[in-house]
This record gives structure tokens, C-alpha cells and sequence, in this order.
């Protein structure tokens, strides 16, 4: 699963690197180390343009855009946002069938950009008769930003006719060593599938929902973090730099990697 990661660049950072429009408002997104469900985060769509004469999805030239979406998401046919369980992950083998995302599947898809996520990792302690939670860190070991497949929907309030833009990381079975932090991990897709992932007016071949395999692994560094990111309240580049075991959980504690 992916239920917490970082990203530092702000819509307008992400717009200009993508050649991308930034619709968001002002201090609209989040941006941070410590990113939680329900947050309003950036997400990356292709849609066509507006205009007062048709609605959107119907004319005018398909741009990369950046939009501030809730991370949970909301069906269209839902009657209230807290309808339901917090959707924040989709599972990539049943995305397209499974009734909450399908309809999102087929038109909505978008990316989701991060630095990193973050996973727990139970782990026995000889000071405390619970299994503690380590937290790990899981980024690219060159630095690069990763992009989540992600779908999205446009929710709207029955009672005021507002709409919410929402949406939920896809997921998949965690690949080579990353399968000894979690067994699922955010599906990440590489630049020369984001046309195809993106694209408003065509469904997405199943081969993007392919898992990425050891390849992709091989390209993930993964770090134990202070447990200072298990309350969201904390957020600071301290949250994602290594500790050792021993100052994270204890001299007893085993270390993964």
C-alpha cells in the first residue's frame, strides 16, 4: 500500500518541468515530507481545453495539466464524501473492474509525483511486549522524481453543486527486495507511458499495469527513517534522512537491508 510519502515541489515547480499548466490556487496544495490521506495534493491530468461553448472533455487541444485533487477518493455516484472507506490506494489487478474505480479507470486516469513513500515494518522489541513499527523510506537512488499512476474523479456536492477533484495511487505487488518492506508498493510509471496513462479519449493498455519487476527495485533505495513521521503533525527534511536501528527502535532491533 501507499499511505504516506514526500513531495517537495510545489504545482508550479511541477509545471514548469512538465510543460504543464498550473491550475491550482495558492498554498491550495500540500507539499511536504509527510503527505496523509485526505490531504489536497497535486496531481497531473491531460485534458482538453475549456470554453464557454462546449464542456470540458468535448473540444479543444489536450494539454498537461497540474490540479489540486483530495487523496481519498470520492465516487461520482457517492451521496456524501464520508460514504464509505478512505480510498486512497487502488489495486492496479483490479482497478478497471472493481465498481468504485472502474469509470475513473477508463477516463480518469492521472499521475501522482513524489520524492518517496513510506511503509511500516513490524519488528519484535526486547523493552515493550508489542511488535514496534519501523518506518522506512523508499525514494530513487539517484535523486529523480517517481510519478504514481493514480485515477480520479470529479465529485459533486448534491447539497451546494460544488465539485471535489479526488484521487487514489494505484498499486501493486512489491517487486524484488522492496517485497521484505511491504508487500505492495505505488505502481510508478516511466515517462514514455505517461502519454498512453494520460490520454482523456482512449482506455489505458493493460500493459501499464504491468508490475515494473526487480529492474525497478534495483532503482529504489531503500532507508530506515525516525519514527517522527508516524505523527502527521511532523514535517521536515529530518523525516526522510537514515538512522540506524539502534536509534530507531532499539539495540535489539533486526535491520532489513
Amino acid at each position: 500500500m501507499c499511505g504516506r510519502y514526500a513531495v517537495t515541489a510545489d504545482p508550479a515547480t511541477l509545471a514548469a518541468e512538465l510543460d504543464a499548466i498550473d491550475e491550482t490556487e495558492p498554498d491550495e496544495v500540500r507539499v511536504g515530507y509527510n503527505i496523509a490521506p485526505t490531504s489536497t495534493v497535486a496531481a497531473v491530468v491531460d485534458r482538453h481545453e475549456r470554453s464557454d461553448d462546449a464542456p470540458e472533455d468535448a473540444t479543444g487541444d489536450v494539454r498537461r495539466r497540474i490540479r489540486a485533487m483530495r487523496w481519498g477518493f470520492v465516487p461520482v455516484w457517492a451521496k456524501q464524501i464520508q460514504s464509505g472507506p478512505l480510498l486512497f490506494n487502488a489495486r492496479s489487478e483490479s482497478v478497471a473492474t472493481k465498481p468504485a474505480f472502474r469509470q475513473a479507470y477508463s477516463r480518469h486516469r492521472c499521475l501522482v509525483p513524489m520524492e518517496g513513500w513510506y511503509e511500516w515494518v513490524p519488528q519484535e522489541s526486547a523493552t515493550r511486549s508489542r511488535p514496534v513499527k519501523i518506518p522506512y523510506f523508499m525514494s530513487r537512488a539517484d535523486g529523480q522524481r517517481l510519478f504514481a499512476a493514480g485515477v480520479w474523479s470529479a465529485w459533486r456536492n448534491p447539497d451546494d453543486d460544488h465539485v471535489l477533484l479526488s484521487c487514489a495511487v494505484l498499486t501493486t505487488a512489491a517487486a524484488g527486495a522492496l517485497a521484505r518492506v511491504h508487500d505492495r508498493m505505488p505502481l510508478m510509471l516511466p515517462p514514455n507511458h505517461w502519454d498512453q496513462w494520460l490520454d482523456p479519449d482512449a482506455s489505458a493498455p493493460d500493459v501499464l499495469l504491468t508490475n515494473p519487476g526487480e529492474e525497478f527495485a534495483e532503482q529504489i533505495d531503500v532507508r530506515q527513517v525516525s519514527t517522527l513521521v508516524n505523527s502527521v503533525r511532523n514535517d521536515s527534511p529530518k523525516l526522510i534522512e537514515a538512522v540506524s536501528s539502534s536509534a530507531a527502535a532499539g539495540s535489539d532491533s533486526e535491520t532489513l537491508f
